[in-house]
C-alpha cells in the first residue's frame, strides 16, 4: 500500500512539473510579439505588392522604397501635442500654427522625393493605387488604436450599440405596386 502511494505521489509531481513547464513554455511562446516600425513597414510594403500584382524584381524594389519612405516619415516625429486650445496662448496658438505648418512642408517634401522614386518603376495608376492602400492601411490601424474593450470606440469615437432603424409599416403588395383606381360598376 505504501508503495502505491509512493508512486502515485511521484507520477503526480512528474505530472504538476510537466505541466507548469508547458504552461510557462506557452506564456513565453503565447504572447504576440509586436512588430517594429521596420517590419510592420516591409508587411505593409509586401501587401501593397501583393495588391498591385508586381513581379518578384519590381516588389523588391518597392518593398526597399517603400521602407525607407516610412523611415524618412518616422523621423520626423509625431505631430507636436501641446495644451488644449482653449489653455493656450494666442502667441502659444501661433507657434502651434506655425508648427503645423512646417511639419506639413517636410512631409510633403518627403512624399515629392519618393514620388519620383517610385516613377521610375511605377505606372502613374499604380502608384496612386499605393498611396490609396497606405491611405485605407493607416485609416484602419488609427481606428483599431481607439477600439476599447469589447470592440467599443474610446474618447474619439462612439461605436456601442447601433442605432435601430425604424420600420415603415408593411403594406401589402396590390397596395405598394399600384396605388387604389377607382372601381366602375
Amino acid at each position: 500500500m505504501k508503495m502505491k502511494k509512493k508512486i502515485s505521489f511521484a507520477i503526480c509531481a512528474i505530472m504538476m512539473a510537466v505541466c507548469s513547464t508547458a504552461a510557462q513554455a506557452q506564456d513565453n511562446n503565447g504572447k504576440k510579439q509586436r512588430m517594429s516600425r521596420e517590419q510592420l513597414a516591409e508587411a505593409q510594403a509586401n501587401h501593397i505588392a501583393r495588391k498591385l500584382t508586381l513581379d518578384d524584381a519590381t516588389t523588391q524594389k518597392f518593398v526597399k522604397t517603400f521602407s525607407d519612405y516610412q523611415k524618412e516619415v518616422w523621423a520626423l516625429g509625431p505631430k507636436a501635442k501641446g495644451k488644449k486650445k482653449n489653455e493656450m496662448t494666442d502667441a502659444e496658438v501661433e507657434k502651434a500654427i506655425k508648427d503645423r505648418f512646417e511639419h506639413s512642408e517636410k512631409l510633403l517634401k518627403i512624399r515629392e522625393k519618393y514620388y519620383k522614386e517610385y516613377s521610375k518603376f511605377l505606372t502613374q495608376k499604380q502608384i496612386q493605387r499605393v498611396y490609396d492602400l497606405e491611405k485605407k492601411t493607416m485609416k484602419r490601424l488609427g481606428q483599431r488604436g481607439q477600439m476599447g474593450k469589447r470592440g467599443q470606440m474610446g474618447k474619439r469615437g462612439k461605436m456601442g450599440k447601433r442605432p435601430q432603424m425604424s420600420k415603415r409599416p408593411q403594406m401589402s403588395k396590390r397596395h405598394h405596386r399600384h396605388p387604389q383606381q377607382p372601381q366602375f360598376s
